[in-house]
């Protein structure tokens, strides 16, 4: 079996499409968008289709070349429907934003302390960010957890 039709078969259990056109085994296939993605906006695999190029196509920066790669990131800038997806144009979604209150966890050998933070930073999950105890005004370190709390303390 070709390329071509593995990589279309494996396509289609993503939901992914390959783009019009007749693409040859020395293309290079890179997932564009389909529809336009907005600043914020996280990518779903529904947004995206697969694009054949020619071998020689050079992208005036670095693109992404994997739709897993993309899908549930979030668009750092506006992406454009057909165009590659430039590397520094998507991030990581954010579980803590910078100045909204959010609660900061020290837990050690049994001993739980909670507490209200500002963030100063912002952050996803497993990004150590400075964070500003409300109470005390003292600036600590802190881990993002998964739910959005901050942990802070030995790790």
């Amino acid at each position: 079996m070709g390329f071509l039709k593995r990589a279309g078969r494996h396509l289609a259990a993503l939901g992914l499409v390959l783009g019009a056109g007749a693409a040859r085994a020395d293309d290079l296939l890179l997932p564009v968008p389909t529809v336009t993605i907005y600043p914020g906006d996280t990518i779903k695999a529904a947004m995206l289709r697969i694009q054949a190029y020619p071998e020689t196509f050079k992208a005036r920066s670095a693109v992404v070349d994997a739709p897993m790669a993309i899908v549930g990131r979030v668009a750092r800038r506006m992406l454009l429907p057909g165009e590659p997806v430039p590397v520094n144009a998507i991030d990581d979604p954010r579980l803590v934003s910078r100045g909204t209150p959010t609660q900061i966890v020290f837990e050690e050998q049994g001993l739980l302390i909670t507490a209200v933070g500002a963030p100063l930073q912002n952050g996803g999950l497993g990004d150590v960010i400075r964070v500003r105890n409300t109470d005390t005004n003292r600036i600590v370190l802190g881990t993002v957890m998964a739910d959005g709390r901050i942990r802070t303390g030995d790790r």
